[in-house]
């Protein structure tokens, strides 16, 4: 398995290819844009496109979707509890930094549902509190762990928004995430990879 990673969208959002390196298959995690250049990328190396998946509906890390489908005819997954943070341009901030954006066509998922793609599982850890819907994917056979904007590298996500809740965030990283192995790779929605033997030690917001 390779992870690249693409910085994208206003906000600087880490846009991840998962790609099978012996079959080419490859799943997109948090599409905040869709370049040209990524596009090129994904062609140039003759990948096959399988999934998009989305750790939550924020509008930076939605917003390249319909350019990806444009291309690629593929399924889009987002948790259920952001069911309505897709479709509000309120809720999924597009309405206070861009003209608004929403995305209606995603496929709901429920937590500890388990996602087969470019022949990797992906388990659906549902992390709420940045968002009600928040999820991070974990691969296991890989000890990677897509965290989106709920686990930074020493931080977490912002819950200052109205249907966000740092209790069930703190709750979520201790019961769902610093349970996994301390040298799974942490790979956030915003900034850089970390760990979750680092962040059970260093992350002061969270303790153990």
């Amino acid at each position: 398995m390779k992870v690249e990673k693409f910085v994208t969208g206003i906000i600087s959002t880490n846009c991840y290819l998962v790609i099978n390196e012996d079959t080419k298959q490859a799943v997109i995690i948090d599409p905040a844009a869709c370049p040209k250049y990524l596009l090129n990328h994904i062609k140039s190396e003759g990948l096959e496109i399988q999934a998009i998946l989305l750790t939550h509906g924020h509008f930076d890390h939605i917003m390249g979707i319909d350019g990806f489908l444009a291309e690629f005819d593929v399924p889009v997954y987002v948790h259920e509890g952001d069911r309505e943070t897709m479709v509000d341009i309120s809720l999924n901030q597009s309405g206070t930094y861009t003209s608004g954006y929403t995305f209606a066509g995603a496929r709901y998922l429920k937590d500890g549902q388990k996602l087969n793609f470019a022949g990797l599982e992906f388990q659906v850890l549902h992390t709420p509190g940045h968002t009600p819907g928040g999820v991070c994917y974990y691969i296991e056979s890989e000890k990677v762990l897509f965290s989106g904007d709920t686990l930074f590298q020493n931080s977490v996500g912002r819950t200052d928004f109205v249907n966000s809740s740092m209790s069930d965030l703190i709750r979520g990283i201790r019961e769902k995430l610093f349970v996994l192995p301390d040298d799974v790779l942490v790979y956030p929605g915003h900034m850089g990879e970390t760990t979750i033997g680092h962040e059970k030690v260093h992350n002061v917001y969270v303790g153990t």
